[in-house]
C-alpha cells in the first residue's frame, strides 16, 4: 500500500464508536468494542447499587483533600496516603505533571499513547522518542536505553504495561532504571493504566519504588480495569513532597466530583469484582495467545495488558484490511497504523467475554490462519 493510500484510509481511535457507526452504517449498540481496552465485565454491580442509593451526595461539595478516597487508594496500592494525589482522570494528572516539570528535553518510550507527546509539545521543550524494537518483542533493552539518555534529558516517560505493545518491564528492572535516572537528575513518569491486568501485579508495578525514589511518579486510573472511563477518576503516587504541594496549588479545586470520589472508594474495595476480572482476563488471554500461535500469517507478542498486539505477516493484507473485515462482522479492533514508531502492519485487540473472543479469533483466522 502506498503512503497516499495509507493517509486517505479512515483511522479510528478505540473510542470512536460514533464515527464508526456513521461510516459503516452499523448501530453502535451492536458493536463489540475490542479496541477500547475496557474490562468486559462492565461496572461492578456493588458500585452501581451504591451509586444509585447515594445520588444525593452530589448536593454537597466533596472533601477538598479527598482524604477517604486517598486512604482507599493507599490501601489498594499498599502505599502511604501522603504519596497519593487524585485527579479528573489520569489525563489531568499527566497534564499537570508534564506542565509542572516543564522539561528541557523529554524522552518518550514508544510506540505509545499519543497524549504524552501532545502535552509535552505544549511546554516548548525538546521531545525525543525511544522506539521499542520488534526484534526484541518490544521489550526495553535497559543498557541501550541508558545510552539514549542524552546529557540534557531531564524527563523520561513510559507506559508499563505499554500500549499498544502490551510489553512490560519488571519492578527490578524499573528499580535499576529509576536509580540510574536519579543519579542523572531525570524525573520518571510511569503510566500504570494496565498494570492490574498483568499476570503478576507485584512483579511489574513500580509503586514500591516510590518510597525510595523521589524522582518518580506513578499514574493510574479506573477507566480500564474498573470499566469506568466516564467517571474520570485518576490518581498519582509519588514521595516527592515539594512536587505534590506544587501540583496541588496548580490543580483546580474539587477536580473530581462527589459521586466519582464516592464510587472510587467502593470499587477499590470490591475484592470479588477484582478477583473475577483477573481470572477472566488471565484465562482468556492465555487461550487467545495459544490460538494465535497456530496462525500462519500472524505474530502475537507476549502480553501483560488486557490486549494483544498482532503483526500481520501476509503480503497484501494491511492493518486496515483486518480492521475492516472485523468491523463488518460487528467487532471493532484497533488498526495500529496511527501509532508513531510502529513500522509495519499491526492490529490490537483487547480481551472480551469468552464467546466474543472466539468469534473474533475465527474472524481473524479467515484472513490470517
Amino acid at each position: 500500500m502506498s503512503e497516499n493510500q495509507k493517509q486517505t484510509r479512515p483511522a479510528f481511535h478505540g473510542s470512536d464508536i460514533e464515527q464508526i457507526e456513521k461510516y459503516y452504517g452499523i448501530p453502535k449498540e451492536t458493536i463489540i468494542k475490542f479496541g477500547a481496552n475496557v474490562n468486559p465485565l462492565g461496572l461492578s454491580a456493588s458500585v452501581r447499587k451504591a451509586m444509585a442509593e447515594h445520588l444525593d451526595i452530589i448536593t454537597s461539595y466533596p472533601d477538598r483533600d479527598y482524604k477517604t478516597l486517598r486512604q482507599a487508594i493507599a490501601g489498594y496500592c499498599n502505599t502511604d496516603i501522603n504519596y497519593v494525589v487524585t485527579g479528573n482522570g489520569s489525563t489531568e494528572l499527566i497534564s499537570l505533571l508534564i506542565t509542572q516539570r516543564n522539561a528541557r528535553h523529554a524522552l518518550v518510550i514508544g510506540p505509545t499513547y499519543s497524549e504524552y507527546e501532545r502535552e509535552l509539545s505544549l511546554t516548548g521543550g525538546r521531545i525525543s522518542n525511544y522506539d521499542l524494537e520488534e526484534s526484541q518483542e518490544f521489550r526495553i533493552d535497559l543498557r541501550h536505553l541508558e545510552c539514549a539518555l542524552d546529557d540534557d534529558v531531564d524527563f523520561l516517560i513510559l507506559c508499563n504495561p505499554n500500549n499498544p505493545t502490551s510489553s512490560a518491564l519488571t519492578c527490578d528492572e524499573l528499580d535499576s532504571l529509576v536509580k540510574r535516572c536519579k543519579e542523572r537528575k531525570i524525573f520518571v513518569m510511569i503510566d500504570e493504566t494496565y498494570v492490574e491486568f498483568a499476570p503478576s501485579i507485584d512483579e511489574i508495578s513500580a509503586v514500591p519504588l516510590t518510597a525510595r525514589y523521589d524522582n518518580l511518579m506513578i499514574i493510574r486510573g479506573v477507566s480500564k480495569f474498573f470499566a469506568a472511563p466516564g467517571l474520570r477518576l485518576g490518581y498519582g503516587i509519588t514521595s516527592n513532597r515539594a512536587f505534590l504541594d506544587n501540583l496541588k496549588q496548580r490543580q483546580n479545586p474539587w477536580s473530581l466530583n462527589s459521586l466519582g470520589a464516592f464510587a472510587g472508594e467502593i470499587m477499590l474495595k470490591d475484592r470479588d469484582y477484582i478477583s473475577r476480572t483477573r481470572e477472566l482476563i488471565l484465562s482468556e488471554r492465555r487461550k487467545c495467545l495459544t490460538t494465535l500461535e497456530d496462525y500462519r500469517y500472524a505474530k502475537a507478542y507476549p502480553a501483560y495488558g488486557n490486549f494483544i498486539l498482532i503483526k500481520i505477516l501476509k503480503e497484501g493484507i494491511t492493518s486496515f484490511d483486518v480492521f475492516d473485515h472485523a468491523i463488518r462482522q460487528g467487532m471493532m479492533i484497533r488498526d495500529c497504523s496511527s501509532f508513531a514508531g510502529l513500522s509495519g502492519e499491526y492490529v490490537r485487540f483487547c480481551i472480551m467475554m469468552p464467546k466474543d473472543n472466539e468469534r473474533l479469533l475465527h474472524c481473524l483466522g479467515e484472513l490470517l490462519a
